[in-house]
């Protein structure tokens, strides 16, 4: 609303309430719409978990570029556990394909054993007595070929076997890094999404706010000393 006085336009003047009246639903607003972002980015990281338990490869591939593309193009406010205690990121936070890792370590191990095999020992096939050893014991205590005690076990036995110091290196040597499993995606703090202009509005009415709540204390001050 405008009114003309005298030749020019006069505009209504917006009070510090006015501002405050607006401002209370746009945090709710705000809130709403980080959330939404948040609970999309739940769901596509679900899929690229979900896609690795299937032991999915194209899937997985597919699923990380859908949730990358979203992260990388929207505000993703997150909270993870660091080390007992929260702290709050921009993006999906370091999570793991568990799977595909166990895939690619058990295919690392498997050639590790043909070699060991295929090694002239005057014991054989070391790998496989080591784990005619092991493998029973994996069984009655419910050891996972990955298992740490499953590991230890075969380490121990096929180092009583001569020529044999340098294997454990070598099997170590032949698993995969887990970090080429580990993905971490961080998300923009600020871009121009509904989200983004809308966090932008309530930045700017904040600011606004504060520097007049500034400005009334300064004149309040001041009039004490007049």
């Amino acid at each position: 609303m405008c009114m003309r006085k005298r030749g020019r336009i006069k505009y209504p003047k917006i009070k510090t309430w006015h501002l405050l009246v607006v401002l209370v639903p746009l945090l709710f607003l705000d809130a709403t719409l980080l959330r939404l972002d948040h609970v999309r980015m739940t769901e596509l990281r679900d899929a690229v978990l979900a896609a690795d338990e299937a032991e999915d490869d194209e899937e997985i591939m597919r699923t990380l570029e859908e949730l990358k593309k979203f992260v990388f193009s929207n505000i993703v406010i997150n909270v993870i556990d660091d080390n007992g205690a929260q702290r709050i990121i921009f993006g999906t936070g370091p999570f793991y394909l568990e799977h595909q890792y166990a895939r690619a370590a058990n295919e690392a191990l498997k050639r590790a054993e043909e070699q060991i095999g295929s090694d002239s020992n005057p014991n054989g096939n070391i790998y496989a007595l080591a784990s005619q050893v092991c493998q029973p014991q994996a069984i009655s205590h419910g050891w996972a070929w990955n298992d740490a005690n499953y590991i230890n076990c075969m380490m121990t036995e096929i180092q009583k076997y001569p020529a044999a110091d340098d294997l454990p290196d070598r099997i170590i040597a032949s698993l995969p890094s887990t970090e080429l499993y580990r993905k971490d995606y961080a998300s923009p703090i600020f871009v121009l999404t509904f989200s983004g202009v809308m966090l932008l509005i309530t930045a700017i009415i904040i600011v606004v706010i504060f520097i007049r709540a500034i400005g009334w204390i300064i004149l309040r001050l001041s009039l004490l000393f007049v």
